[in-house]
């Protein structure tokens, strides 16, 4: 069966699991109270806090000690009485917590993962009877933390590292190319490529019309609405007549549940000598038991939110989260490219494939 810890290693691996958890549900709070952003500027007391968030005194001195204790947040004097002592965020601290424009923003995961937690019971429901639980029925809380635990990788890696690593993309958007971004959520994609390529013209597709209105204003307020729409658009069902230089699917191709489908809708608005981007998650290319922290990461988000998401359609094909390059290949030769080809673009985190025309 392989090798595996001894029962004393693996309760001290779940209890430090454990603290992690509880953790996480404590930055939830900061999040939700808007904590973390009060104490960026300067440190308060518990009570000077209390009354800038609405939240109750006492329970905000016990966040704040829980939040030290965690290494968090720091005290000025822990011997002080707590009335007066003064608490602050660490400068190291700020781009975790409290600054979303900052590609180490964290809180946002946060607010994810209580979005998952609190659809447990139907979680479990859809356990038993091989069922799902819909993108919508998570709530705006998941949609809102997915999209702004991506932004700042969309904003700054996209068009600074991950698209000039590709030549012809980074060329035909240079000239002014048209992009349609499938699956583009609450278009943060297509706005950062729009930012990252001043002359390029860039329409975001997703079936879900909340995020669409959210993608909206979103590229209202960086004033890249003349170049950058969103329209809630399912593809298969309602093929465009136009074509574009440059098709991209960033993290979305795993949730599908007819991924072929949906590639088959994208060769079809490919023009001529046209690139198709699909950037997944970088998981192993096989199963192997106990596996790096990027692949249990993905396993987790796949059993709580990915996999229920794609079940929740009828004739659903299930990929979920941790969808290995054989799979994403297969899928690709099935809706006519010649397979998908990983790009040499390095992350922890995503893996990065084109793929090619069959013609």
């Amino acid at each position: 069966m392989g090798e595996h810890v001894n029962t004393e290693e693996l309760g001290d691996r779940l209890f430090a699991s454990l603290l992690g958890c509880l953790d996480i549900m404590s930055v939830y709070v900061g999040d939700r109270f808007g904590l973390y952003r009060l104490l960026r500027p300067g440190a308060l007391t518990s009570h000077e806090l209390a009354a800038a968030s609405g939240m109750h005194p006492r329970y905000t001195q016990e966040w704040l000690e829980q939040q030290c204790v965690a290494g968090f947040v720091a005290v000025d004097d822990a011997g002080a009485d707590p009335a007066v002592r003064r608490y602050g965020l660490p400068p190291g601290h700020v781009p975790v917590f409290a600054d979303p424009d900052s590609e180490a923003y964290f809180t946002a995961f946060a607010r994810l993962a209580a979005a998952a937690v609190a659809q447990m019971p139907a979680l479990l429901e859809a356990y038993r009877t091989g069922g799902g639980v819909g993108w919508a029925e998570f709530g705006a809380q998941m949609r809102t933390a997915q999209a702004e635990g991506n932004r700042p990788l969309y904003l700054h890696s996209l068009g600074r590292d991950w698209l000039p690593a590709v030549p012809e993309i980074h060329a035909a958007l240079g000239r002014g190319g048209a992009v349609a971004d499938i699956g583009c959520g609450e278009g943060w994609s297509s706005i950062g490529m729009a930012l990252a390529y001043p002359k390029a013209v860039v329409h975001g597709y997703d079936v879900d019309e909340a995020s669409v209105l959210a993608a909206t204003e979103h590229a209202r307020s960086y004033g890249v609405d003349g170049r950058v729409t969103f329209h809630h658009r399912d593809l298969v069902s309602q093929p465009l007549g136009m074509t574009y230089d440059v098709v991209t699917a960033f993290e979305c191709i795993h949730d599908l549940p007819d991924p072929v489908a949906v590639l088959a809708a994208a060769r079809e608005i490919l023009a001529p000598g046209g690139t198709v981007l699909v950037m997944d998650e970088r998981v192993p290319e096989a199963f192997n038991g106990p596996g790096d922290p990027v692949e249990h990461l993905m396993y987790n988000f796949s059993m709580f939110v990915c996999l229920p998401d794609s079940m929740s359609h009828t004739n659903s094909v299930a990929t979920g989260t941790v969808m290995r390059p054989a799979t994403l290949e297969r899928y690709a030769r099935e809706a006519g490219f010649k397979g998908a080809e990983v790009l040499p673009i390095e992350n922890d985190m995503f893996r990065f494939y084109r793929l090619p025309s069959a013609d």
